[in-house]
């Protein structure tokens, strides 16, 4: 079985950060709006300090994917350039 992506895990431990305290100050009452914006703000500061690791796996992973030695090439990319190249000398050819 694979492991779960960083991203995913990440992605989970954020979205408890901010839900738990959300849930706990709604039952305890405190106006929604409120509630929302402490739950934002204690998920954001949590966020900075305890999952500084996966943020630094994120950040290094997309900058892998971002500098690659060799792009990635698709098939796509491939049959499209040469359309576009086939057309400009089908333009070059054609008398005016």
């Amino acid at each position: 079985m694979k492991s779960v992506p960083v991203w995913i895990w990440y992605t989970a431990l954020r979205i408890l950060l901010f839900a738990v305290p959300l849930a706990v100050l709604l039952i305890a009452g405190v106006d929604p709006w409120v509630s929302a914006a402490v739950a934002a703000v204690f998920g954001f500061s949590a966020s900075l300090i305890f999952l500084r690791r996966q943020r630094e796996s994120i950040a290094s992973d997309l900058y892998a994917a971002r500098h690659r030695e060799t792009p990635a090439v698709h098939v796509d990319d491939e049959v499209e350039d040469a359309a576009v190249d086939a057309a400009a000398t089908d333009r070059r050819d054609t008398p005016a």
